[in-house]
């Protein structure tokens, strides 16, 4: 019988050690079946940062490096500058990318750095035990908020791709979520989409991607996938944000 379905090149045979219902494993094969059906494997280089995102270097069958902490998109600038024929992506979560990272993400973004960025945003630290990171909702229970975010003095979620959206050299920037299929699809498409971005030489591209972790968000896997869908989007829109790729020369 002929396989419907197989593993992507670009995705390592590893067994994942990802919590269960951790939304980074369909990520890594989203972005794996995107770089396949490119056809841009060998040339291909991603950064990973710290935090559970570093990982995605066990998965992904591509050149790799590591970057310190919230440093990724610095990397990213200089692998992309000094090798402009290759596809280059970071990989990053909320934490590294809005919280220790933000200076380097939005200069990155400012400056219209011909890259991309693979934004997971599950709203909380998840290596270092489920904290509050800049996305956590308001009222959400966290390690450091066992009350709930209070925006008197946590301040509110950052909404990264909107903020990014202000900025005259950001190209194009979409959010997508990994909650049905369809909703896997969309999301594949948009990554499809800011790569070509990139590969056309148009500037800075970035995909959010609402990922679930039930792990900290104590609920069972399916509760976590319907909490994106009820709370999560309301904060967070999904949706191409800003596309100015037909008007950038």
């Amino acid at each position: 019988m002929a396989k419907g379905y197989h593993r992507p090149a670009a995705l390592t045979p590893a067994r994942t050690h990802y919590c269960p219902g951790c939304g980074h494993g369909i990520a890594h094969r989203l972005v794996a079946e995107v770089i396949d059906e490119r056809g841009c494997r060998e040339r291909t280089i991603g950064i990973a940062p710290v935090g559970c995102a570093v990982i995605a270097y066990d998965y992904l069958d591509i050149d790799m490096t590591e970057a310190a902490h919230g440093r990724t998109p610095a990397v990213a600038t200089a692998v992309k500058r000094c090798n402009p024929d290759k596809l280059v992506f970071s990989y990053q979560g909320d934490g590294d990318l809005a919280a220790i990272g933000a200076g380097e993400m939005l200069h990155a973004a400012n400056r219209g750095e011909n890259f991309t960025i693979i934004f997971i945003n599950n709203a909380v630290y998840g290596m270092t035990s489920g904290q509050m990171a800049p996305t956590t909702l308001v009222n959400m229970k966290t390690a450091t908020t066992p009350l709930g975010r209070n925006p008197a003095t946590e301040g509110c979620p950052i909404r990264v791709c909107e903020l990014l959206a202000t900025l005259g050299r950001t190209v194009f920037l979409a959010r997508g979520t990994l909650t049905t299929p369809r909703n896997v699809r969309e999301t594949k498409k948009l990554i499809h989409r800011a790569f070509d971005v990139q590969e056309r030489g148009l500037g800075f591209s970035m995909v959010e991607i609402l990922s679930p972790c039930p792990t900290y968000w104590r609920l069972r896997p399916d509760e976590a996938m319907k909490f994106i869908e009820t709370d999560m989007v309301k904060a967070f829109p999904p949706g191409i944000i800003k596309d100015t790729s037909a008007e950038v020369q």
